[in-house]
Order: C-alpha cells, then structure tokens, then sequence
C-alpha cells in the first residue's frame, strides 16, 4: 500500500470544521478548478508570485504541478507539506507547512489559499491554527514565520490573532511595482492555542522521520506544556524554490 512507503498520506489534521491531509488524484483536481475560479480580487495580488494572475486553465494546472513537485521533492532537510484543506468532505483551499534543516533549526514557514466563495467565514485562521498545532505540538517546532503584503490586512488580522509578532519589513517587486512584504514571527513560548478550537492529529508518528525528526517530542525541542508544540524557503517569509510557483504571501 502506498501509506507503507508515503506515510504522509495518513497523515490527518483535524479541526471541528475542517479536515486536513494530502489529496488524491480527483481531489486535486477540484483543487486546481476550486483556483481557477479564482482566489482573489483582480485588482490584489497576495501572492509575491503572481501565479494567480495566470489563465485559469493554467492556473489550474499549476496547482496540480506543485502539488506533485513539492511530494517529489521532499527531503527530512528541505520539505513541503502541502495540505489541501477539507469542510464537509469538499476542497476550499490548500494550507502548507514547510522547512529547511527543521531538525537543527525547528523554524516552520506557512503559505495558503481559499477559493474566492470560501473566504471570510473563518476558515483561514482554523486552517492556519491546525498547522500551528501541528508544528508545535506534533514537530517540536522552535518558531513559525509567516508573511504578508502591506494592503493584506485579512491574512494579517490572522497572524495577529494567532499570536504572531511584527519581524521586520522587506521590500519586492510585485506586478512590476515596489512593494513591501510584512515579516511576523511565532515563537513556541508565546503560542496560545484555542481551548475552543480543538486540534486532533492522526497518522503522525510514522511521519516524523521524514521531517527529521527523531521523536514525538521533536529534535528541534520539547512541546510546551499546555499541549501546543521546518519550512521550505518560499512558503511564509522566507524565498526561495516553492516561490517560483506559489509566492510566499499567505491569502487566509
């Protein structure tokens, strides 16, 4: 069975509302249409890689590439979990977590989108609470970064809401024109999950390996004891080769 060799595809991240997990085939493919409906307004560009400013069927299948290029790919050093997020058993959108050198550095990086008719119901912070959880209380992780544009106040208002601190600014080109590129930082001791959002993991264990961790209590360092608790360059803050596809600025 695939799961024998690919422990990542029993991986489970689960939420009141929402079910998180690598897709299959047919669910990948309501993915790549779910993004060719759209993920934003015309006029924004969350992303520091336009790739939704792409056609639609080649918005489409963008989604479905990245997808397989981040599973084939995949190192313990260098990873992306690129997790397509489920409510009532249908795709909206897709929350990734991703490192480098996560065993000897235990930083996680995040990046997400929501189809256009999924958004402003909650739903990108639950995703993005999920994979705190699971960063924290399931890797170890030391810290999660994130990033988003200056006019991006909705993923912004996430972060904040999550815990996350201010980390600095840095200036890119977007659609040819400056911009700047908000930097915030989580740091385990400050994350504070939700008791009224409860956050279940299944199918973790024989994962860990394959994000160079050693045990459950995580390489990169021990979970905190409230229960809560790295990243690919190109999902969050940091650049790199996921950016090429994806962008670093999280739509949540």
């Amino acid at each position: 069975m695939l799961i024998d060799h690919w422990p990542l595809a029993g991986l489970r991240v689960t939420t009141p509302r929402l079910e998180l997990r690598l897709p299959d085939d047919e669910e990948l493919a309501a993915l790549a249409d779910l993004a060719a409906e759209g993920v934003h307004a015309p006029d924004r560009m969350p992303f520091t890689v336009p790739w939704s400013d792409a056609p639609a069927p080649r918005r489409a299948r963008s989604v479905v590439q990245y997808h397989w290029l981040r599973r084939g790919d995949w190192t313990p050093d260098h990873w992306s979990l690129n997790l397509a997020v489920f409510r009532d058993g249908r795709p909206v959108g897709t929350q990734e977590l991703s490192a480098d050198d996560f065993g000897v550095l235990g930083v996680v990086g995040s990046g997400s989108w929501l189809g256009l008719r999924h958004q402003g119901q909650g739903v990108g912070t639950e995703m993005r609470a999920a994979v705190l959880h699971l960063a924290f209380a399931g890797l170890g992780a030391r810290e999660a970064v994130t990033a988003a544009f200056e006019d991006n106040a909705r993923s912004r208002a996430v972060s904040r809401k999550l815990g996350y601190a201010p980390d600095g600014v840095r200036r890119v080109v977007s659609r040819g024109r400056p911009a700047t590129l908000h930097r915030l930082r989580l740091a385990c001791a400050d994350w504070r999950p939700d008791p009224d959002l409860p956050v279940t993991l299944t199918g973790l264990d024989p994962c860990l390996p394959l994000f160079g961790v050693a045990s459950r209590a995580g390489a990169a360092g021990e979970a905190p004891a409230h229960g809560g608790a790295g990243r690919r360059r190109g999902a969050g803050g940091l650049a790199g080769r996921a950016g090429a596809w994806r962008g670093v600025a999280p739509l949540t």
